[in-house]
């Protein structure tokens, strides 16, 4: 075609529909209690956020003229957003536990040394919410696929696509930095990468794509994790 008109768009759509029925999911409305926990999390997230902003404020603080009382105001406020953090998670924790799939999820992602509570909260809404059909799509839309990159005279060398959501990355990071050390099938491929000569950024890029393969796969299958045979 070479004329793009909503007529033309609608008959490409059509003839991929005829072509490839299997590609097309038919849309459905999210479950209540999905909704739900969506909005909780982005409260959640959005607060998470202004704490930060705040602490960054108050570290420009300690480099700069600011008066007290503007110190003390940061303060304050990191405070009162920390308190309400603290009760939103808790909602979102009741919440999670008043409907059985959720519960469900979360204990099974609970089930895999790494994951604690903070990732299985985020994981547990990041499945229910997106509904990943394979693990890549997860480590896709979480920026964990390297990517080939070249840099002036540097060329060759690959690193995280780092697409999505960083703030869900950044925990994801500190999931593998604790599974490296306790998990041993992350534990054993992180120790092989760095054997073959890898660096330790790049296996750890490697432990946090393992770790959400892990994930995905405890959720998609309900049964909780076994550790493989070496």
């Amino acid at each position: 075609m070479t004329h793009k008109t909503d007529k033309s768009d609608a008959a490409m759509l059509s003839y991929y529909g005829e072509e490839q029925p299997q590609d097309i999911r038919l849309w459905q409305p999210e479950a209540p209690e999905v909704r739900e926990l969506k909005s909780l999390m982005r409260r959640l997230s959005a607060l998470e956020k202004d704490k930060q902003r705040e602490h960054n404020r108050l570290e420009s603080c300690e480099i700069s003229d600011t008066s007290d009382r503007v110190r003390q105001s940061l303060h304050e406020m990191i405070t009162v957003i920390e308190v309400e953090i603290e009760k939103l998670k808790q909602n979102i924790d009741e919440h999670i536990d008043r409907h059985p799939p959720l519960k469900k999820n979360r204990q099974l992602l609970e089930s895999i040394k790494g994951i604690g509570e903070v990732m299985s909260r985020e994981l547990t809404y990041l499945f229910a919410a997106k509904r990943f059909k394979t693990a890549k799509q997860v480590a896709a839309y979480m920026g964990l696929i390297p990517k080939l990159k070249e840099s002036g005279k540097i060329k060759g060398y690959t690193a995280l696509s780092k697409t999505g959501p960083s703030h869900l990355r950044a925990k994801l990071y500190m999931a593998a930095v604790t599974a490296k050390q306790h998990n041993p099938d992350i534990r054993r491929q992180y120790e092989r990468l760095l054997a073959a000569g890898k660096a330790k950024m790049s296996a750890l890029g490697a432990a946090m794509r393992k770790l959400v393969q892990v994930c995905f796969g405890v959720v998609k299958n309900q049964s909780e994790f076994q550790v493989q045979t070496a």
